[in-house]
């Protein structure tokens, strides 16, 4: 079973768990973070090419509203990064590591959706 057949409120919920880490990992401050050695641009575009990898994944159909709301969410990180006092700094190259991310997991989905449309439409 496709995780894009699963009821639509799984899917959602399970879509919104996904943006709750990922916002939780974004405004704790960085000190309280374990350090991976991969570097801040590294982390947010692995961060944004799994978040929107998994929209395509749960929502298939979703081709443009996944990527739109994965750049929207990192301008909304960005920003509360900058005005919340949790030892966090917005930055813009944060941001272009988003869009690469996203980007990067667009390529991946519709490349494969190219190769193999019929693993991804047979939900």
């Amino acid at each position: 079973m496709l995780p894009s057949s699963f009821p639509r409120r799984v899917r959602l919920g399970l879509y919104a768990l996904a943006v709750a880490i990922l916002l939780v990992l974004c405004l704790t401050p960085s000190e309280d973070l374990p350090d991976p050695g991969t570097g801040d641009r590294f982390e947010h575009m692995a961060a944004w090419f799994v978040l929107t990898l998994s929209g395509f994944v749960l929502a298939p159909r979703r081709r443009l509203a996944i990527p739109a709301f994965a750049l929207a969410f990192g301008v909304v990180v960005e920003i509360l990064q900058a005005v919340t006092p949790f030892g966090r700094h917005g930055d813009p190259r944060d941001l272009v590591a988003d869009v690469v991310g996203v980007a990067l997991a667009g390529a991946l989905w519709f490349g494969f959706r190219r190769l193999a449309p019929q693993a991804i439409d047979a939900a």
